[in-house]
């Protein structure tokens, strides 16, 4: 056989060999992703937000997660992390059913997609799943457990996890420990050995910290006024004409499509697709700039109950915020002192809600405008956009180096990308002096003390 014919039968093998290997390692490779995945807000998979994960679950960025320079080591991670892929809240699993029983009884029409939901597909989420992890979500952590490993082995290291410098905590909520677990079974699978045992603390003041804040629950959280920016968006135009076009698709009333139907139906698909991977019938009830008029939807909730909306919603995070920057300063003192480091990693797991508050406090992904019910259009490039912040198993890590010479520096990430403090611009790679992170959020370390934030009346003298 001729050498030119070998060399492309050769070619050819390789190429074959390396898409069954990738195949193998994520099966899910080959799907098909609906169109409107992107939109899913907190309901989103976190490949959606890192697609390069979809051939490989494993990978890791290395051309945009580099330290600072080579003299440069690191020595602590802090990693505060979403649980991951759920079931839905009972609340929700009450409003599918409600959309799925108009569907089944009064929807008519020759399309394949309104057939197969009304001859095969049957509605099989329940209340009493109350938004419990599902085996998508255990993967999710495992596999985020392997990838960070694989950034930061120096740190995530068998040897570091045998002698107890890897600390983990997680909110009581059962899909928020069953993450825990998974990140510890990825570790497990790391380094295999029977007498490996690992614990976690269960600390709710500190990954539940919006259920303990009095002036939130009261001002914002069990307060109907506070989200008024959102019911007057469901009840504007561009909510009002997904609602005619879902009444359009399935033949019905106009009257008879809610706002809670549309988001109904938005979630039917989103739930679908992130537990079982299946592009559903019920994605075809709704298009791009349907999912888009959704999202917004969904962030402006968002905005207003845990982003910036209201002064509270953030400063409600304090206590995480100190706790923070307590270990960062713990590991500064030991390393500036000629001591090791005695917890190299802590995996702290919560929930979205734990997250967004700490994001706002930090100043990120803020707009020059707030949204509001009346600015959908111009919003269309907004940075708060809970879609790329939030989705299942996301996570915010700070990581902090030793130079030498007492040149020590933060990174900050968010779902394995980079970020920059706002208001820092003199960095090195968005790798700032330590020191110049403290002194940026100087203020809130000196004061932001939650029991003060979050006492309903202040006493005078405090004002």
């Amino acid at each position: 056989m001729p050498i030119n014919l070998w060399r492309i039968l050769v070619v050819h093998l390789v190429v074959i060999i390396v898409c069954c290997l990738a195949f193998m390692r994520n099966p899910e490779n080959n799907i098909e992703i609906p169109a409107i995945a992107k939109y899913f807000s907190t309901k989103g998979r976190y490949e959606e937000v890192n697609p390069y994960l979809i051939e490989d679950i494993l990978a890791v960025n290395r051309s945009v997660l580099q330290p600072p320079s080579a003299q440069c080591r690191e020595v602590h991670l802090t990693a505060i992390i979403r649980h991951g892929t759920r079931y839905p809240t009972g609340k929700n699993a009450k409003k599918m059913k409600k959309f799925y029983d108009l569907v089944m009884s009064s929807a008519s029409g020759k399309n394949s997609w309104l057939r197969e939901i009304q001859t095969q597909w049957r509605m099989w989420y329940t209340e009493d799943m109350d938004g419990r992890l599902v085996q998508k979500g255990v993967s999710d952590h495992k596999h985020l457990a392997v990838r960070l490993s694989k950034l930061f082995p120096s740190l995530i290291s068998e040897e570091k996890l045998r002698g107890g410098f890897i600390k983990f905590m997680t909110s009581s909520k059962h899909r928020c420990v069953n993450s825990t677990l998974s990140f510890q079974a990825g570790l497990k699978e790391l380094w295999p050995n029977e007498d490996l045992e690992l614990d976690y603390d269960v600390n709710d003041a500190l990954m539940r910290f919006f259920d303990k804040c009095t002036k939130f629950l009261q001002e914002v959280d069990n307060n109907p006024s506070a989200l008024k920016e959102v019911d007057l968006f469901k009840q504007g135009p561009e909510m009002r004409r997904v609602q005619q076009k879902i009444a359009d698709r399935l033949n019905v009333p106009y009257k008879d499509v809610t706002d809670d139907m549309a988001e109904a139906a938005f979630h039917l698909c989103a739930y679908e697709f992130a537990i079982k991977t299946v592009n559903s019938p019920w994605c075809q009830l709704l298009d791009e700039v349907d999912a888009q008029v959704l999202e917004y939807a969904n962030d402006l909730k968002q905005f207003w109950k845990r982003g910036y909306g209201y002064e509270i919603n953030s400063k409600s995070s304090c206590i995480l915020f100190h706790d923070v920057f307590s270990r960062l300063d713990k590991a500064v003192n030991e390393i500036n002192s000629g001591q090791e480091v005695s917890e190299v990693v802590t995996v702290q797991v919560g929930h979205a809600e734990t997250l967004l508050p700490l994001l706002t406090l930090l100043d990120l992904f803020k707009d020059s405008e707030a949204l509001m019910s009346t600015n959908y259009a111009t919003q269309a490039r907004r940075a708060f956009r809970t879609s790329r912040m939030l989705p299942y198993a996301a996570n915010l890590l700070f990581v902090l180096y030793d130079c030498g010479g007492g040149d020590l520096r933060l990174q900050l990430l968010l779902n394995e990308n980079p970020l920059t403090f706002p208001g820092l611009t003199d960095q090195t790679a968005s790798i700032p002096l330590y020191q110049d992170v403290r002194e940026r959020y100087g203020e809130l370390l000196q004061g932001c003390d939650f029991e003060d934030e979050c006492q309903l009346f202040k006493h005078p003298a405090e004002l």
